[in-house]
């Protein structure tokens, strides 16, 4: 089972690959989910992929984000000069870029991001039907559901095991969208959900935000067991400590060692172990959203009792009962009660006197922990990842002496290196050199990226071999081998480029339609005269709740629904975050799609870019927006109001099956604009009523509510 690893820069690209990371994944500026990380620019990126390629590690593209007809055009050159170079592979969640990569780049692998929230079988064996070759299931998903996908479909499961994770499903989260034009789906998250927010009972907290989680030895078997073939670690933007020690934690586990976890002692937010089991009641940490480390005791006076070790040079935070920070610093004096002097260090159950401790304190948390990150900085130094070569060596009298070496690359191909010595082997005089002294030169590592794991010697008895021709030998046939390895990745990318231009739009009439919640709001608007009606249906298809999906709706709200759908004219909803042409083209490949509602994050002058499609081209005119779309029963009632810092107040609805859907207060609202929307090809403007009665509904279909454009004037970032 493989580990991926993360690397938002060079220091933490290299920690991983020390620590033994199978592969990579990183961004290029500018692109990515993560675009406010370091990331890596093309210069520095093939730079990258040798190095990891001179250690058998793969370099995975992070190209996960929504995108625009534009960028995806934009990104053919810096895209062809890392196929050319080796890229391994690429990650994706456009549907768009998916088809715009497998045209121009047929032999490269494609990845679905978790952001595509691909959740059950039929979608994982659609991926794979199209050409992806791995799938990263969403993090909502409990061990059951994942054993069932695993044997319902032979595509790649990869499977996130480590750090923070969105309380929305990746991908479906517009909340940081619609407040301030930031979209997480194009990698700009604002990360509203690390913020406070209070309900009207009075309950104040970070309520929406989740611990990070962590699985450890008893799930990473259970996952090795029903052949996962990788497991994701998060952390483009942690520390270099981190990556280093959470990757090696992660390789013991896979190696079947039980050992004991320290990540929690470089990164801390609380952890858990996410949707993974049934039980999911310590998944939130409404206390605080930022890493504050771990606590080690209550204040008592000025007395502690530790709950975990300290020694000299640990940093500490005061907090008070609202976990609200005081101070802190590190420490330069230990004084355990009880025991003359001052001591380096103090054990779990000795109290420690405090020398000052701030006013109103109650908690201290270790916020640096010298032992572990002074450790994990001792490993890192003096660790490498080394592939394995197999070499064979042959020495006869009065013949030169040859050597093989063997490589295999990530391609599963074998790359040789055949070299030989410049003179005759000679008779030995005296004492003959003897195969197992051979095998000690050759196996010597040096400053070498290679381990030589099969070693053959053949040897003449008496023959005699100075130990500096094996040393020159082996020093010269490892250097031809770094070279021939890193050219066996290169190749040639097709000299014909896929482009969709736009065509030039016919201008519509468009239709109003409706997307309803209820069937009282459905007879009012039936009243109205409003004619095409939706039944409201579920973001996600998870493998354990599809027998709620229903097929039967004309609106399909995930891609199991369109995939399996009993209509012949369907209707994929917003929430698929469609926002290109190249989208479009490959969409209309499913037989039975007939509209697609574009995504809310789009600009009008985008949607003009687009140009005419196949398929029709609908979009949300009317909507109480949608931030969020949790896999969580959040609060304790059915519809709960949520207030932020700034005052803006948020509807939390829990809907039939347990998940959390949070709402906007203020409607998205361009009816107004009916005569610009058919001018630029839209053919349907959809209404979306939630929990609107039969007045407000009334209000918007005959008088047309009040004008708001949220991102359709603006754009996102």
């Amino acid at each position: 089972m493989n580990i991926i690893a993360p690397a938002g820069n060079f220091e933490r690209f290299y920690a991983a690959i020390k620590a033994g990371a199978d592969e990579i994944y990183m961004g290029i500026k500018g692109f990515g989910a993560r675009r406010n990380a370091d990331n890596f620019t093309l210069t520095e990126y093939k730079e990258a992929i040798d190095y990891a390629h001179e250690r058998g590690t793969k370099v995975l593209l992070t190209l996960n984000t929504v995108m625009m007809d534009n960028e995806i055009e934009a990104l053919y050159m810096n895209l062809k000069a890392l196929y050319e170079h080796g890229l391994d592979a690429v990650i994706v969640q456009d549907m768009g870029f998916f088809k715009f990569v497998k045209e121009n780049f047929p032999n490269l692998e494609i990845h679905g991001s978790t952001q595509m929230t691909v959740a059950n079988h039929v979608e994982a064996n659609y991926l794979k039907s199209i050409g992806f070759s791995r799938v990263v299931l969403p993090r909502e998903m409990s061990y059951e559901e994942i054993k069932s996908i695993r044997e319902k479909t032979d595509i790649e499961l990869e499977i996130f095991v480590s750090g923070s994770i969105c309380i929305s499903y990746s991908g479906n989260c517009y909340m940081s969208s619609f407040i301030g034009g930031r979209s997480g789906n194009r990698g700009m998250c604002a990360q509203p959900c690390r913020k406070t927010y209070k309900t009207e009972d009075g309950e104040e907290g970070y309520l929406l935000s989740p611990k990070d989680q962590f699985l450890g030895f008893e799930e990473v078997q259970k996952l090795k067991e029903i052949g996962v073939e990788s497991i994701k670690l998060e952390g483009r933007m942690k520390d270099p400590n981190y990556v280093f020690e959470t990757v090696s934690y992660y390789k013991s586990l896979i190696a079947g060692v039980d050992k004991e976890e320290r990540t929690s002692s470089l990164f801390n937010r609380g952890y858990a172990k996410g949707y993974f089991s049934e039980n999911r009641d310590d998944l939130m940490n409404s206390n605080y959203a930022s890493s504050l480390g771990k606590n080690i005791g209550i204040v008592f006076g000025k007395e502690l009792e530790l709950e975990d070790r300290v020694v000299l040079g640990d940093g500490i935070l005061y907090l008070s009962k609202d976990f609200e920070k005081l101070g802190g610093g590190y420490i330069n004096k230990i004084e355990i009660k009880g025991k003359n002097g001052f001591s380096k260090e103090a054990n779990v159950g000795d109290t420690i006197i405090l020398l000052q401790p701030p006013k109103g304190a109650k908690y201290v948390f270790k916020s640096y922990a010298k032992e572990v990150n002074d450790d994990v900085e001792s490993s890192m130094k003096k660790a490498d990842k080394l592939l394995d070569i197999d070499m064979k060596f042959e020495a006869r009298v009065g013949k030169k002496a040859k050597l093989e070496i063997t490589a295999i690359n990530n391609r599963n191909e074998k790359v040789v290196i055949d070299i030989e010595t410049e003179n005759n082997i000679e008779l030995a005089q005296k004492k003959s050199t003897t195969e197992e002294v051979v095998k000690e030169k050759l196996s010597e590592n040096g400053d070498t990226t290679f381990w030589a794991k099969d070693i053959q010697v053949t040897l003449d008895e008496n023959c005699f071999i100075p130990l500096s021709v094996i040393k020159s030998l082996k020093r010269e046939g490892t250097e031809k081998l770094k070279i021939k390895l890193i050219e066996s990745y290169k190749r040639v990318a097709p000299t014909k480029q896929f482009i969709l231009t736009s065509k030039e739009i016919i201008v519509k009439d468009p239709i109003f339609s409706a997307i309803v919640s209820n069937k009282e709001q459905e007879e009012v608007l039936r009243e109205l005269g409003i004619k095409k009606i939706y039944q409201k249906g579920y973001d996600v298809a998870r493998e354990g709740n599809l027998n709620e999906i229903d097929l039967s709706s004309k609106l399909a709200t995930n891609l199991y629904q369109i995939l399996e759908n009993n209509n012949s004219m369907v209707t994929l909803g917003w929430n698929l975050n469609i926002t290109n042409r190249y989208a479009l083209y490959q969409l209309e490949t499913i037989k039975n799609l007939d509209t697609v509602i574009l995504s809310p994050e789009l600009s009008y002058n985008r949607i003009k870019e687009i140009g005419e499609t196949r398929v029709k081209k609908a979009i949300l005119g009317y909507s109480r927006p949608r931030g969020m779309y949790i896999e969580l029963p959040l609060f304790k009632n059915k519809c709960e109001v949520i207030e932020n810092e700034q005052g803006d107040k948020f509807t939390a609805i829990q809907n039939e099956l347990g998940n959390t859907e949070i709402y906007l207060a203020k409607p998205l609202n361009i009816l107004n604009d009916r005569k610009y929307l058919s001018e630029i090809g839209i053919s349907e403007i959809v209404m979306e009523f939630t929990f609107e009665n039969a007045e407000e509904i009334k209000e918007v279909v005959e008088r047309l509510g009040v004008y708001e454009a949220y991102n359709y004037e603006k754009g996102v970032f």
